[in-house]
């Protein structure tokens, strides 16, 4: 690759769309390992005769990802996009390995923790190379292109995890990904050489990604024993909640003190940018958190198998690209460009709150309407957040603020699906020989209250977005910092 330049040279549409071509399976790679293993749980827990500690699975990649993926996007600043990428994908291809390999079920949950490292800065990347392609005021027409493959691979990941479970293993989604990072590397060795550089020096806060990690797993782990093999008010629930708080506060500490904190606390404190923030992150977590244990309750409450329960969901997927091209196209042409998202939001909280209400006699007809419904509302959030977001932060400081976005949005979907877990999985007592009765009798009202939590999730980010002031967009911007 050429030296960096101070003024590197803008590249052409059909240059950019052969960059973006690149970056687009690492993105898909990064948003499928959010839900791929989602429909396979039970079959996991059954095999490896472990249900309660199944959700880790999940939480334990989330964790690690969120923890590195400010990382990721520093060293991308420092060694270039391509190479950045590189890494995390070669990480990201040792955890699947270990995955494939592990043996019970403490094993695989420490495999993804390894692939949750590399997987954090699959997605992550992609967003900052789109910033690299094109001026802010260009960077709609290819944000599409990340949004769909983004939300496609998260509605796919139950359906294709379900296949392979039933037809082959689910040790096989392992050897998949394997297979799509070795295309990933030979795709990003080629195509992401046109990428502009602009390489800068940064310090890498391992402290504070450590900290954030360590917090992370005390409080999921006091979550996830309490009242199950130990009482709320037991010595180690107690001692782990203290060792939550404490961690907690170290972190707070040191994003306050440390030269190049973890998250940048300055960008949090205009008001718009922090209620973008909020409203993108906790309105992902609901939407991610659901894309998990929705086919838990097709499966365990519904008798459908892991392959019916992936496909049923593919209707999200269906609702939120077709919701989010159109208005991404409608944001940038109206005044009021707030009020069809609200109104959205409006609707999928209202079809989250109706599968709360039909979980005792839902109908697979019912389902997939309240679903595309929540799809479809859900679809202009994002896009809304984004560009909010960009429009009220200084150029300059325009990859810094999408990183503390897309951190928050990770740490938020990772306390969301830790909540889930403590709710479906909190009644249920099991040995190793009845993993599968006890899977079975995971009750329709345990993932009512679970819809219902979503519903309030969804709610509180509405509250966000209405507090958002709806600043007139921007024109006129030629270029933006990443």
């Amino acid at each position: 690759m050429d030296a960096a330049t101070s003024e590197p040279r803008l590249l052409t549409h059909r240059e950019t769309q052969v960059v973006i071509l690149g970056a687009l399976l690492p993105v898909f790679m990064g948003a499928l390992d959010n839900t791929v293993l989602a429909s396979v749980l039970p079959t996991i827990a059954r095999d490896l005769g472990d249900l309660h500690n199944v959700p880790w699975l999940i939480t334990a990649y989330l964790i690690a990802a969120t923890s590195a993926l400010p990382l990721h996007g520093k060293i991308s600043d420092i060694h270039g996009r391509r190479v950045a990428l590189q890494i995390a994908i070669g990480i990201y291809i040792a955890g699947s390995l270990a995955c494939a390999l592990a043996p019970d079920m403490i094993s695989l949950i420490l495999a993804r923790v390894l692939h949750g490292l590399g997987g954090g800065g699959l997605s992550a990347i992609g967003m900052v190379i789109l910033g690299d392609l094109a001026a802010p005021k260009d960077r709609a027409r290819y944000y599409g292109y990340f949004s769909i493959v983004f939300a496609s691979a998260g509605a796919c990941g139950p359906a294709l995890g379900g296949f392979i479970a039933d037809h082959v293993s689910w040790v096989a989604i392992f050897w998949l990904n394997i297979g799509m990072g070795a295309i990933a590397l030979v795709l990003t060795s080629t195509l992401l050489r046109r990428l502009p550089r602009r390489e800068r020096p940064h310090r890498l806060d391992f402290l504070g990604a450590a900290l954030i990690m360590a917090a992370s797993v005390a409080a999921m782990l006091a979550m996830s024993m309490g009242g199950v093999r130990y009482a709320w008010g037991s010595p180690p629930i107690l001692a782990l909640a203290a060792a939550a708080l404490a961690l907690g506060a170290l972190f707070v500490w040191r994003l306050l003190t440390a030269p190049e904190p973890l998250i940048p606390l300055s960008i949090l404190g205009d008001p718009v940018a922090r209620y973008a923030v909020l409203a993108h992150g906790l309105g992902w977590a609901a939407i991610i958190g659901l894309n998990i244990f929705l086919p838990m309750y097709l499966q365990s409450a519904m008798g459908y198998s892991a392959t019916t329960a992936g496909l049923a969901l593919m209707v999200i997927m269906a609702g939120v690209n077709t919701s989010a091209w159109a208005m991404t196209a409608l944001i940038g042409r109206v005044a009021r460009y707030k009020l069809a998202p609200i109104i959205g939001l409006c609707v999928s909280i209202a079809a989250v709150l109706g599968l709360a209400s039909q979980t005792e006699r839902m109908t697979l007809l019912v389902l997939e309407a309240l679903l595309l419904a929540m799809g479809i509302g859900f679809g202009g959030i994002p896009a809304l957040t984004t560009v909010a977001l960009q429009n009220t932060v200084a150029p300059y400081q325009l990859g810094t603020a999408m990183g503390t976005m897309t951190f928050c949005r990770g740490l938020f979907a990772t306390m969301t699906v830790a909540l889930f877990g403590v709710v479906v999985m909190g009644g249920v007592t099991a040995e190793p020989a009845s993993i599968g009765r006890a899977v079975a009798a995971m009750s329709a009202a345990d993932f009512a209250r679970v819809f219902y939590a979503a519903a309030a999730i969804l709610a509180v980010a509405l509250a966000c977005v209405v507090l958002t002031e709806e600043k007139p967009l921007r024109t006129g911007i030629t270029e933006g910092a990443t």
